[in-house]
């Protein structure tokens, strides 16, 4: 796999499963071996225990992979003592957003094609005094752009949808919702489909409220929210349809993604379709990044026994993308 083609794979929350899964994705056949970003000590303990035939090797992405190594980018994040699967600790949410800085570094610097992020445990990130909702915000903070420029797509279940709002107290996404934002979420998603083999995107926006307001019945935000937005996208020439009751829009077929408006609307059915295989691209950063849809599963950490299917899915999902979305 030539060095510019390479992903790197950020290892997550330390003592959760993400160096598990990420060791495992590393060694899975048939998979173009990522570059295993995080703390060298622990990737050792999980290659040890796994990957006994291979051998670890500092890089960072320029040099070609190697059959029988992994290669490891190693940002000292967090010390050796603090290193406690299964524990969940501010130190360790320092560590998982060292890991994502490095890794997008990498991406920026143009070592890296893509950066995919194992699972991340959002109590510990907070409780390190570290605000923290979701990648979207945190890679727009990393990138230095402004609020609302990137929003979460989930994929998975044939399913995409993009997020309007994501981590946040429903009524105070509610309150933020205005028709530049949901335009925004839409063209971000228009240019993600593009970069990912879609020439031609249709999307379908969700209502805010029940049957999108049912003509004023149940309210007026969608008459001064997502109608205008639909407008908005109407006349910059993206195909949408919308705004329709989120219950019955989703049903339909012919639509590359929706738009939902605020976190359990578009989280739902894509996890009920796909369970723990989904995946959650950051979108209109202009950095291709993804993390899975699962959490840091603290409860079986360090047990050799996490599923590594999500992330090798997200792998395979960024690997024929192209340079950015």
């Amino acid at each position: 796999m030539p060095a510019s083609r390479r992903i790197a794979l950020a290892i997550g929350d330390p003592n959760g499963i993400g160096p598990e899964i990420a060791v495992k994705a590393a060694i899975a056949p048939g998979v173009a071996p990522p570059l295993l970003v995080g703390d060298w000590h622990v990737v050792a303990r999980y290659a040890e225990k796994l990957a006994p035939g291979h051998r670890l090797r500092e890089a960072d992405g320029a040099a070609p992979a190697v059959e029988g190594v992994i290669d490891v980018f190693n940002v000292e994040a967090l010390r050796e003592s603090d290193f406690a699967p299964g524990r969940v600790a501010p130190e360790a949410g320092v560590a998982t957003v060292a890991y994502v800085k490095a890794a997008i570094g990498l991406a920026t610097a143009g070592h890296v094609a893509a950066v995919v992020a194992c699972p991340h445990n959002e109590t510990a990130v907070n409780a390190a005094g570290i605000r923290f909702t979701g990648y979207p915000e945190l890679v727009a903070e990393i990138l230095g752009l402004p609020e609302g420029r990137v929003f979460m797509m989930f994929v998975g279940g044939g399913l995409r949808v993009v997020h309007a709002t994501l981590h946040e107290q429903l009524s105070g996404a509610l309150a933020r919702l205005t028709p530049e934002l949901v335009e925004a979420a839409a063209v971000a998603a228009v240019e993600a489909l593009r970069r990912l083999g879609v020439e031609k995107p249709r999307v379908g926006l969700f209502g805010i409220n029940p049957h999108a307001g049912e003509g004023g019945l149940f309210g007026d935000d969608d008459f001064r929210v997502t109608v205008p937005a639909a407008a908005l996208l109407r006349a910059k020439g993206i195909d949408v349809a919308g705004p329709v009751g989120a219950d019955l829009l989703i049903g339909e077929k012919d639509f590359d993604a929706f738009v939902a408006m605020y976190h359990d609307q578009g989280h739902i059915p894509v996890k009920l379709l796909a369970g723990r295989a989904a995946s959650a691209l950051s979108i209109g950063a202009g950095v291709l990044f993804s993390t899975v849809g699962h959490g840091s599963a603290h409860d079986i950490a360090g047990r050799m026994t996490a599923d590594p299917e999500a992330v090798l899915r997200t792998l395979a999902l960024l690997a024929g993308a192209r340079q950015s979305v």
